[in-house]
């Protein structure tokens, strides 16, 4: 499969590609990079076809696949340190996402929210600290599967090195706007209560929200954004 990425140096796309061979080195269903080639304004990447079809059904069983492969990922990364961690713009925009601005000129709902997110920036970490492999976007439609076999996981363009269960608080952030079953979102908030405790909680959740909304405002429909405010305010403390 052949694509192409703009937004990112050679360099950082050949990293993916070692942290990706390494990640298939230690038994785990990601994709290589079989070829990166600089372009000049591009780096294009030939990335294997991994066997599987997208779940055609959120389910338990995939849930606690989903959550099992993330924690094999624990720890991976130990000797990696230049593997970025994820950035957590609470106090301030990003390079062209995660943006403040849309949300402080969108509606009295976002900037209630744009308020909430600054407030927890106030004393947080800048980044997502740790040593594990961090998927940037999980959720099951980056997942392969053979029947009712999970047999890889794709979208790895932004991987970094973190705490591993920020994939987790994604993945719950993604289950709402996307309408899950309420027994499987409630499965799964007793299972971040479990694993992660409230504050790192609280400030991934600050992140997703300011991702996810600021995209809806400038890429997405009205109704797309109030889906994803809903969302986020499900979650405020």
């Amino acid at each position: 499969m052949l694509k192409s990425i703009t937004h990112r140096s050679f360099s950082e796309v050949q990293r993916t590609a070692d942290v990706l061979e390494m990640a298939r080195g230690h038994g785990l269903p990601v994709p290589l990079y079989e070829r990166v080639l600089d372009l000049g304004g591009s780096v294009a990447i030939v990335q294997e076809r991994l066997p599987g079809t997208p779940p055609l059904v959120v389910d338990r069983g995939l849930l606690e696949a989903l959550v099992a492969l993330n924690e094999r990922f624990a720890g991976l990364l130990a000797d990696r340190l230049d593997v970025p961690a994820p950035r957590l713009y609470l106090q301030e925009s990003g390079p062209g996402y995660c943006l403040h601005e849309s949300l402080a000129g969108y509606d009295r709902r976002s900037r209630r929210l744009l308020s909430w997110i600054r407030e927890v920036g106030r004393d947080s970490p800048a980044v997502v600290a740790g040593a594990d492999l961090v998927h940037p976007d999980l959720h099951p439609g980056n997942a392969l599967v053979d029947g009712y076999r999970l047999c890889g996981l794709v979208d790895w363009d932004e991987l970094a090195r973190g705490d591993r269960r920020f994939a987790l608080v994604v993945l719950r952030f993604n289950a709402g706007w996307e309408g899950w079953d309420a027994a499987l979102i409630s499965w799964l908030d007793a299972l971040l209560a479990e694993v992660l405790d409230p504050e790192s909680f609280r400030i991934y959740w600050a992140h997703k929200s300011l991702a996810a909304v600021d995209w809806a405002i400038r890429r997405h429909t009205r109704q797309d954004v109030e889906r994803r405010l809903a969302v986020a305010e499900s979650h405020l403390s």
